[in-house]
């Protein structure tokens, strides 16, 4: 293939000169901080370690901005929801063996939610890597075998000439439908190398698209057009694609009841009349699912929560659109559309044929009226109260990360999210402390907002150190925990299953007073003060926690 000489760049005089002419003092780093500006990030997050000074010293020579956490793990956590909420690969710069390591859950939770990560970490020397047991600092025989099994591509950089491209090439795999995070590797004597390779210039990394084939496109409109009962099940990749207003359009156009997946939250109005909410651990909603002769299934696998732990059994037809092809019909046989949800959605309104129910509205409100009754007969009027203090408080537009609690599970079913790409949560992986470090990367893409994180006291304790974090950036972030002196969930789930707990109980400290220590204002609350105290703290600027001392319940479950 031979290329046009008109084609190639035209550069001016001054431009050929830096090019020719690159500044003196730099180094492997620099090659990975100009990558990452070339390919247009702005922000980064990490922590320094010894093998990876090369980069964070590059830091210095460059534009992009750096948020710094205490502990990787939660530094994942950040960069997970700034992918979340700008839908940009966002940066993460490790160290080496254990700085890699520890945030090896929070990348987990990256690869199960879809979020697109860039994990740039150091290596030890070139001389010690293949294997051989050379006494390195930080040493693993194979670092990149940790991480393989998590993430969805890992590029390993040798030399500095190979840095752009592979950050490039990671780049292009985190932004490529489904998203996800990305792993690059680069050994600590490339990094502190001095180079004379030109300054890295703007670099195109676009992902493919991935569109639906035609012909599948044409069988879903004909099945969905002439169906009796359709029902559409929307998961995250909806929220993702940003695709709400196709999927909204589709529903209304075939009088389909679309039910959201606790990961695709806000993809559907929470009022519309079509809307079954995301009351999927209830056995009235999975009845009617399973009911439908067509269900549409869009951007989800169907895993265990979204599946009522997997006792939905559908009847009819089922579609599935899902960038995912690992997913598709993994958990159900289905006409399967390996498609970005956006492009199907599209192509898929465009295709049926519009179809009307009068009955479906009806139909809707009888779910949820059954749905209403079963919860207002478990005497739980406490947490329902707490849930709408929250929703009351917490402005429409603002983000809110749920970590894993009783409440946030509360918040999966019944909160409503208004806006989609609002509410997150880390129930892909379920690992805790994710709520707050997720806050801090929401509040660093767009400070001009409040944001809204929620933990139970357990879990707080996983990101204390990050109230340092959030005080050092003045980020106006809201930190509610929700104090129920232990694992409130498991406390549950053992004395279900054994009538007894090991485990949960747990010492805690003055989370009030401990939030003041770090600078942060704190106030302890109580359910008919909530809604007044959240809305106070999310006002203000900067960091604030809210404690509520609370003794939460679960509804019951209907799986069992």
């Amino acid at each position: 293939m031979s290329h046009d000489h008109d084609d190639r760049p035209q550069l001016t005089a001054a431009q050929a000169a830096a090019v020719l002419n690159p500044p003196a003092g730099r180094n492997g780093g620099d090659l990975v901080v100009e990558s990452l500006q070339g390919l247009g990030a702005t922000t980064v997050f990490g922590l320094p370690g010894q093998h990876a000074l090369g980069m964070f010293d590059a830091l210095r020579r460059s534009s992009l901005r750096y948020v710094g956490l205490r502990v990787e793990n939660n530094a994942g956590f950040a960069a997970d929801a700034y992918g979340r909420v700008t839908g940009e690969a966002a940066p993460l710069l490790l160290s080496t063996g254990p700085g890699a390591l520890t945030s090896l859950a929070a990348l987990q939770e990256a690869a199960a939610a879809s979020a697109p990560v860039l994990a740039i970490s150091s290596q030890i020397p070139s001389a010690g890597l293949g294997g051989g047991r050379h006494g390195y600092l930080h040493e693993l025989r194979d670092q990149q075998a940790s991480v393989r099994d998590i993430v969805k591509s890992v590029h390993t950089v040798r030399t500095a000439s190979q840095i752009p491209s592979a950050i490039a090439a990671a780049w292009e795999s985190a932004l490529t439908a489904p998203h996800g995070p990305v792993w690059v590797e680069i050994p600590q004597d490339v990094l502190l190398a001095e180079t004379t390779l030109p300054v890295v210039s703007a670099m195109d990394a676009s992902p493919r698209e991935l569109y639906p084939r035609p012909e599948l496109t044409i069988a879903a409109a004909h099945l969905l057009s002439n169906a009796e009962r359709p029902v559409i099940i929307a998961g995250g990749g909806v929220v993702r694609s940003d695709a709400s207003g196709k999927l909204r359009a589709l529903a209304e156009k075939i009088d389909a009841p679309v039910v959201t997946t606790f990961g695709g939250k806000g993809a559907f109005p929470w009022e519309h009349p079509l809307s079954l909410r995301s009351w999927l651990e209830d056995r009235h909603t999975t009845d009617f699912l399973e009911d439908a002769d067509v269900l549409l299934v869009v951007g989800s696998g169907l895993g265990e929560l979204s599946s009522n732990y997997h006792t939905f059994r559908p009847r009819g037809r089922v579609i599935q659109i899902e960038a995912d092809a690992g997913k598709l019909e993994s958990n159900h046989p289905a006409l399967g559309i390996h498609s970005d949800a956006r492009e199907a959605l599209a192509d898929l309104l465009e295709a049926v044929e519009r179809r009307e129910d009068p009955d479906a509205a009806e139909r809707v409100r009888t779910v949820l009226e059954k749905v209403r009754v079963r919860i207002e007969a478990q005497d739980l009027t406490l947490e329902q109260q707490v849930l709408a203090a929250v929703r009351e408080a917490l402005p429409d537009a603002a983000p809110s990360f749920w970590d894993m609690t009783i409440l946030a599970y509360w918040a999966w079913s019944a909160f409503d999210a208004r806006r989609p790409n609002t509410m997150h949560s880390a129930q892909g992986a379920g690992g805790l402390g994710y709520g707050f470090p997720a806050a801090i990367g929401a509040a660093a893409a767009d400070p001009t907002k409040p944001v809204l994180a929620v933990s139970g006291d357990g879990g707080a304790m996983y990101s204390i150190a990050e109230l340092a974090t959030a005080r050092q950036y003045d980020l106006p972030l809201t930190w509610l925990i929700v104090d129920d002196g232990g694992y409130g969930i498991l406390r549950e789930y053992m004395t279900g299953a054994f009538g007894e707990t090991t485990g949960t109980e747990l010492a805690r400290p003055d989370f009030v007073a401990l939030a003041e220590s770090f600078g942060v204002p704190a106030v302890r609350t109580g359910p008919e003060s909530l809604a007044a105290d959240l809305s106070k703290a999310l006002a203000a600027p900067g960091p604030s926690v809210v404690v509520l001392p609370a003794l939460l319940r679960m509804f019951e479950p209907t799986h069992l």
